[in-house]
């Protein structure tokens, strides 16, 4: 029969409704979360005590207690007095986390990224879950960290779920490499997942180490459209014997 599991990832927008610019709602974060039934959750653009989104907030630790799961954050930079990056959400134990720092282009003034990644155990199978957010500004920067990224797995014997927002669409560079590595959870006729409203592109994807074996048997992007100015996207496994 074998072992289910269900993940999302969603760039969360520091849980501000694009409807309400001053406004925080880190509620109907964890509604979308909790509703998807997810077990594993890969959130980009998450605040940690920043002036905008709260002092004494630390979003990543906050949604963990929402949601009843273990957390972890990975900075991507510092930003107004606090932190602001990537999270890990896991409904299993989390056994470690690295945060790896990713390339930038000398010629690019971009945004420094990173690649979180976390060891899990999910009903005795041990898992690497990846996460990441990527440069929107240059297609030729991203292309570079997402070379990184391949070579941070290249010699991974565990099963690897990589999830996160590419800010590449699936023809580009980018996603083509990744193709090589891993298997997307949609590779055809898939819903877009940005912007929330009317969305017009693939960014967000989910997707597994090719060697994995792992059978997908649902993707989802679901269509929400207050929380964030991204829409979730949900992919449901089967793994094991």
């Amino acid at each position: 029969m074998g072992t289910t599991l269900k993940v999302l990832t969603y760039n969360i927008h520091h849980a501000n409704p694009p409807s309400k610019p001053e406004f925080i709602d880190l509620q109907a974060i964890a509604k979308v979360i909790m509703e998807s039934g997810a077990e594993l959750v890969a959130l980009q653009e998450v605040d940690v005590n920043t002036t905008r989104s709260g002092k004494t907030s630390d979003q990543a630790e906050a949604l963990a207690k929402l949601t009843g799961m273990e957390f972890s954050f990975s900075k991507g930079i510092d930003y107004q007095g606090g932190e602001y990056g990537t999270a890990i959400l896991s409904k299993y134990p989390l056994l470690d986390h690295q945060r790896f720092e990713l390339p930038n282009l000398e010629s690019v003034n971009s945004e420094p990224r990173t690649l979180a990644v976390a060891t899990i155990v999910i009903r005795g199978t041990k898992v690497k879950f990846g996460n990441t957010h990527l440069d929107y500004t240059n297609a030729e920067n991203n292309l570079l960290q997402v070379k990184r990224i391949v070579e941070i797995f290249e010699d991974e014997n565990l099963p690897v779920i990589l999830g996160g927002d590419f800010n590449a669409v699936p023809e580009s560079a980018s996603i083509q490499l990744l193709d090589q590595h891993f298997v997307r959870s949609c590779i055809e006729n898939c819903a877009f997942t940005s912007p929330q409203s009317q969305p017009k592109r693939t960014i967000d994807y989910i997707m597994v180490s090719s060697d994995s074996n792992w059978e997908i048997l649902e993707h989802q992007v679901i269509e929400e459209t207050y929380a964030s100015d991204h829409r979730p996207v949900l992919a449901t496994y089967r793994f094991g014997k």
